[in-house]
Protein backbone atom coordinates (compact mmCIF):
# COMPACT_ATOMS: atom_id res chain seq x y z
CA UNK A 1 0.00 0.00 0.00
CA UNK A 2 1.30 3.44 -0.88
CA UNK A 3 0.28 6.77 0.62
CA UNK A 4 0.26 9.93 -1.45
CA UNK A 5 1.40 13.12 0.13
CA UNK A 6 0.94 16.49 -1.54
CA UNK A 7 4.16 18.46 -1.78
CA UNK A 8 3.56 21.74 -3.57
CA UNK A 9 2.21 23.21 -6.78
CA UNK A 10 4.83 23.74 -9.42
CA UNK A 11 4.19 26.10 -12.27
CA UNK A 12 6.73 27.76 -14.53
CA UNK A 13 4.40 29.40 -17.02
CA UNK A 14 0.86 30.63 -17.45
CA UNK A 15 -0.43 27.05 -17.67
CA UNK A 16 -2.49 25.66 -14.81
CA UNK A 17 -0.28 24.44 -11.94
CA UNK A 18 1.07 20.91 -12.13
CA UNK A 19 0.90 19.07 -8.84
CA UNK A 20 3.68 16.66 -7.90
CA UNK A 21 3.10 13.87 -5.45
CA UNK A 22 5.59 11.90 -3.44
CA UNK A 23 4.83 8.30 -2.64
CA UNK A 24 5.69 6.99 0.78
CA UNK A 25 5.56 3.33 1.65
CA UNK A 26 3.45 1.91 4.44
CA UNK A 27 6.59 0.56 6.13
CA UNK A 28 8.10 4.07 6.32
CA UNK A 29 4.88 5.48 7.80
CA UNK A 30 4.80 2.70 10.41
CA UNK A 31 8.42 3.43 11.36
CA UNK A 32 7.62 7.14 11.64
CA UNK A 33 4.65 6.42 13.93
CA UNK A 34 6.81 4.03 15.99
CA UNK A 35 9.54 6.64 16.53
CA UNK A 36 6.95 9.28 17.40
CA UNK A 37 5.40 6.97 19.99
CA UNK A 38 8.81 6.21 21.52
CA UNK A 39 9.62 9.91 21.67
CA UNK A 40 6.29 10.68 23.40
CA UNK A 41 6.84 7.80 25.84
CA UNK A 42 10.27 9.10 26.88
CA UNK A 43 8.94 12.64 27.18
CA UNK A 44 6.16 11.39 29.47
CA UNK A 45 8.72 9.49 31.61
CA UNK A 46 10.83 12.65 31.83
CA UNK A 47 7.74 14.62 32.86
CA UNK A 48 6.98 12.13 35.65
CA UNK A 49 10.61 12.18 36.78
CA UNK A 50 10.69 15.98 36.86
CA UNK A 51 7.40 16.19 38.70
CA UNK A 52 7.98 13.59 41.42
CA UNK A 53 11.56 12.35 41.72
CA UNK A 54 13.58 15.55 41.39
CA UNK A 55 12.13 16.72 44.70
CA UNK A 56 14.42 14.19 46.44
CA UNK A 57 17.66 15.63 45.10
CA UNK A 58 16.65 19.20 44.31
CA UNK A 59 19.56 21.41 43.26
CA UNK A 60 22.09 18.61 42.88
CA UNK A 61 22.70 18.96 39.11
CA UNK A 62 26.00 20.66 38.17
CA UNK A 63 24.71 22.01 34.87
CA UNK A 64 22.18 24.50 33.61
CA UNK A 65 19.73 23.42 32.26
CA UNK A 66 19.41 20.42 34.55
CA UNK A 67 20.07 17.00 33.04
CA UNK A 68 16.36 16.10 32.91
CA UNK A 69 15.49 19.43 31.27
CA UNK A 70 18.38 18.94 28.83
CA UNK A 71 17.05 15.48 27.94
CA UNK A 72 13.55 16.89 27.47
CA UNK A 73 14.80 19.59 25.08
CA UNK A 74 16.89 17.03 23.17
CA UNK A 75 13.97 14.62 22.69
CA UNK A 76 11.63 17.43 21.64
CA UNK A 77 13.97 18.87 19.02
CA UNK A 78 16.33 16.14 17.74
CA UNK A 79 15.91 12.61 16.45
CA UNK A 80 15.85 9.71 18.91
CA UNK A 81 19.38 8.38 18.39
CA UNK A 82 20.96 11.81 18.68
CA UNK A 83 18.87 12.63 21.76
CA UNK A 84 19.87 9.35 23.46
CA UNK A 85 23.55 9.88 22.73
CA UNK A 86 23.69 13.50 23.92
CA UNK A 87 21.57 12.79 27.00
CA UNK A 88 23.70 9.80 28.00
CA UNK A 89 26.97 11.73 27.62
CA UNK A 90 25.48 14.61 29.62
CA UNK A 91 24.41 12.31 32.47
CA UNK A 92 27.85 10.66 32.51
CA UNK A 93 29.50 14.11 32.81
CA UNK A 94 27.23 15.16 35.70
CA UNK A 95 29.55 14.15 38.57
CA UNK A 96 32.37 15.50 40.75
CA UNK A 97 35.06 14.97 38.08
CA UNK A 98 33.62 17.66 35.77
CA UNK A 99 33.15 21.35 36.49
CA UNK A 100 29.59 21.72 35.24
CA UNK A 101 28.29 25.08 34.10
CA UNK A 102 25.98 26.22 31.32
CA UNK A 103 25.59 23.80 28.44
CA UNK A 104 22.67 24.20 26.07
CA UNK A 105 21.60 21.33 23.80
CA UNK A 106 22.49 21.58 20.12
CA UNK A 107 19.93 21.24 17.34
CA UNK A 108 21.15 19.20 14.38
CA UNK A 109 19.16 21.07 11.73
CA UNK A 110 16.19 23.41 11.52
CA UNK A 111 12.96 21.68 10.58
CA UNK A 112 10.40 24.41 10.11
CA UNK A 113 9.90 28.09 10.61
CA UNK A 114 7.30 29.40 13.08
CA UNK A 115 4.05 30.71 11.70
CA UNK A 116 3.47 33.34 14.37
CA UNK A 117 6.44 35.43 15.41
CA UNK A 118 5.17 36.68 18.74
CA UNK A 119 7.07 36.46 22.00
CA UNK A 120 4.47 34.20 23.65
CA UNK A 121 4.19 31.85 20.62
CA UNK A 122 7.86 30.78 20.39
CA UNK A 123 8.83 27.89 22.71
CA UNK A 124 12.58 27.80 22.02
CA UNK A 125 15.07 30.28 20.65
CA UNK A 126 17.54 28.85 18.14
CA UNK A 127 20.90 30.61 18.44
CA UNK A 128 23.39 29.80 15.63
CA UNK A 129 26.58 27.96 16.50
CA UNK A 130 29.81 28.17 14.53
CA UNK A 131 29.42 24.57 13.30
CA UNK A 132 26.18 25.19 11.35
CA UNK A 133 24.17 23.91 14.30
CA UNK A 134 21.92 25.79 16.70
CA UNK A 135 21.80 26.13 20.48
CA UNK A 136 18.33 25.50 21.93
CA UNK A 137 17.42 28.11 24.53
CA UNK A 138 14.05 28.08 26.28
CA UNK A 139 11.75 31.07 25.97
CA UNK A 140 10.39 31.67 29.46
CA UNK A 141 7.64 33.92 28.08
CA UNK A 142 6.10 30.96 26.18
CA UNK A 143 2.44 30.44 26.98
CA UNK A 144 1.49 27.02 25.73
Amino acid sequence: MMALIFLSPKSHSKKPPIFHFKTISKKFLQKLVYYTMIKKLFLSFLGLYQRFFTLLGYGSCRYYPTCSEYAKWEFENNNISSAFYHTLTRILRCNQLFDGGIEYPLLDKLRCKPHKLELGAIKYWMVPNKKNRFYIIKNFAFKG
